[in-house]
């Protein structure tokens, strides 16, 4: 196991990075969204192509912050139990619910998206709105993405089968949200 941690380690960085990534979009999806809206009511002039823009970077925001999420631990989970459980527990908990729940979706979903996407890139599929883009780009989000998000799983389960063993300290701390 102590051999899969430096692996594991290196998936962290990698998310690091596009959570980077994930991050500007977020951002200079704002800006063009103020600036669309500046222009076109300040201007009376709009642009459909912005306006994708706008929705292209909140998409790709999405699809590559996810794994940023679960590798900070911030994703989403049922919480009926969890919280009451030992770290132990929890700990197994997250290796069962990755290995049987995350891992699965996400290899579906890469297994699905990737044909939509070489379908939209070989086509040129364009936006039918006036002066809209190419579509492929934000189709690429889809496998890449969930991409990320099994890798990340990926590492997740080294690091909880490492810490099980002895051998990786991480902080198992998880804080309910606020209701």
């Amino acid at each position: 196991m102590k051999a899969l941690i430096p692996f594991a380690l290196f998936i962290d960085k990698l998310n690091d990075r596009v959570g980077r990534f994930a991050e500007w979009a977020i951002f200079l999806s704002c800006f063009v969204s103020a600036g669309n809206a500046l222009i076109r009511y300040g201007f009376s002039i709009g642009s459909n192509a912005w306006l994708e823009v706008q929705w292209y970077m909140f998409g790709a925001a999405v699809m590559f912050g996810a794994s940023q999420v679960l590798r900070l631990n911030e994703h989403v989970r049922v919480d009926l139990m969890y919280a009451r459980y030992s770290t132990r527990v929890k700990v197994y908990v997250d290796l069962f619910g990755t290995l049987f729940f995350l891992v699965p979706v996400c290899v579906a979903m890469i297994y699905y998206s990737g044909p939509l996407f070489i379908s939209k890139f070989v086509s040129g599929e364009v936006s039918q709105s006036a002066g809209g883009l190419v579509r492929w780009p934000i189709f690429l989000t889809m496998p890449v993405g969930f991409a990320l998000i099994l890798l990340q799983g990926i590492s997740e389960m080294i690091k909880r089968a490492a810490w099980l063993r002895n051998e990786y300290d991480m902080d198992t701390h998880y804080e309910r949200p606020l209701q």
